[in-house]
């Protein structure tokens, strides 16, 4: 396979993802440069994450382009760091990775900074190191690293940035990773990871054995009910983001919106049974969801 081939391959496994996530990544009705850029930084933060996980397409392509050895293509924190390292690159134009080439002119288009990228970067970091959180609070923090930047980088994008919709931009990006911890609660164990609150746990008396169980019994389900809610409260604190922007831009955000509120009644449905696997809204749920968050209700 050719250099540009692998580089071709590498960015349709990217894409081909982004059509899994809970929200829309890049949709049709917004303008071209638009989802270019958008789509060049969902590259990176699905690259970064698939690092993370050890998810990596098999055949060490990604390596090879960190200029990653191939007796440490495995540790995921020599990738990490290999990973930073071409990061950093990206702002003087000369990073090896197709999908940071791909960033670079997003990052001058939009004046850019390292800030969210490296806090991405971050999180995946603290996933080899930390796999359980004693309480609500440090799982916020860990989020603001993990999901925060995210939000951040699509005002950026689209050049409306503001204190007030940073704000609210941050509750919504929080919710929706914790709604995909819920949705995940048995794949994450699989790594050996548990992003429910230790503190939450002992007060719904779930024990990390409940966790592997084929089915939820009533304590796991409450429990996931409690987190869930919490996860609602977040997305009603970050809705009138959506109403502080005009257009397409509207769309987009009600997508964010509405992609985690549909998520949130999935989970529901399941009646907040996650360990058979992730419960997942249907698009005409998700359509729905979003006409309501357009309308400012629910």
């Amino acid at each position: 396979m050719t250099g540009t081939d692998t580089a071709t391959a590498l960015e349709r496994a990217t894409l081909d993802k982004a059509a899994r996530e809970n929200f829309p990544v890049a949709p049709f009705f917004l303008p071209r440069a638009w989802r270019t850029d958008l789509m060049a930084v969902y590259g990176f933060a699905r690259l970064v994450d698939d690092i993370g996980d050890g998810d990596l397409a098999p055949g060490g392509a990604d390596a090879r382009a960190l200029c990653v050895p191939p007796e440490q293509a495995d540790d995921r924190l020599v990738m990490l760091d290999a990973f930073e390292t071409d990061l950093r690159r990206v702002f003087d134009g000369t990073p090896h990775h197709p999908l940071l080439r791909r960033l670079t002119p997003t990052v001058r288009r939009r004046g850019l900074t390292p800030e969210p990228f490296l806090g991405l970067i971050a999180a995946n970091r603290q996933d080899q190191l930390v796999t359980r959180y004693e309480t609500y609070d440090d799982l916020r923090a860990y989020c603001e690293l993990s999901a925060n930047p995210v939000g951040r980088l699509v005002l950026a994008v689209t050049g409306t940035a503001t204190p007030e919709r940073v704000r609210r931009s941050d509750a919504v990006c929080t919710a929706l990773q914790i709604v995909e911890h819920l949705q995940d609660v048995a794949e994450d164990l699989g790594r050996d990871r548990i992003y429910l609150p230790a503190q939450d746990m002992k007060r719904f008396h779930v024990q990390e054995s409940d966790l592997t169980a084929p089915s939820a019994g009533a304590s796991v389900r409450a429990l996931v009910a409690y987190e869930a809610q919490r996860a609602r409260e977040l997305l009603n604190e970050g809705a009138p983001l959506v109403g502080s922007v005009q257009g397409r831009l509207k769309l987009l955000l009600a997508g964010f919106v509405a992609g985690g509120k549909a998520a949130v009644r999935a989970i529901a449905a399941a009646d907040h049974d996650v360990l058979p696997g992730p419960p997942r809204p249907s698009k005409l749920q998700l359509l729905r969801e979003a006409a309501t968050t357009l309308r400012g209700e629910g």
